[in-house]
């Protein structure tokens, strides 16, 4: 019980962290699903360092926050297959995509929904 309560905490302080970020970068922050939510706290450990915490980019990776990638460009599916196996270069001159380490299987579709619900937010979709 004490380990699910520390990780609410912790889920709690990293989204209010990450809410200061969002309105320094212009960025719609929406109010997240519970699923999102636990994708937000995977995707800031797992894909931030390269997509950047809300998906607006970073220096070794591109915005997820891009019509390039909204649902009739790329489905969940694409999603899926990049964080399990990896992405050849497309779009973007970031180089290769490595598999994402460290995720389960249930956890990657909470990763999607994190980038989903931050799309549909600052119009992508």
């Amino acid at each position: 019980m004490a380990r699910y309560f520390l990780s609410i905490i912790g889920i709690a302080a990293a989204l209010a962290f990450t809410a200061e970020l969002a309105r320094a970068q212009d960025i719609t922050l929406p109010d997240l699903s519970t699923a999102a939510r636990k994708g937000g706290v995977l995707f800031m450990g797992k894909c931030a360092q390269c997509h950047g915490y809300y998906a607006q980019g970073a220096k070794k990776g591109p915005p997820l926050l891009h019509p390039y990638y909204r649902p009739g460009h790329h489905a969940d599916q694409a999603f899926w297959n990049a964080i399990r196996n990896g992405s050849r270069q497309h779009h973007w001159s970031f180089g290769d995509m490595k598999r994402v380490e460290g995720v389960s299987d249930e956890q990657v579709p909470q990763i999607i929904q994190y980038v989903r619900e931050l799309q549909q937010a600052n119009g992508i979709f």
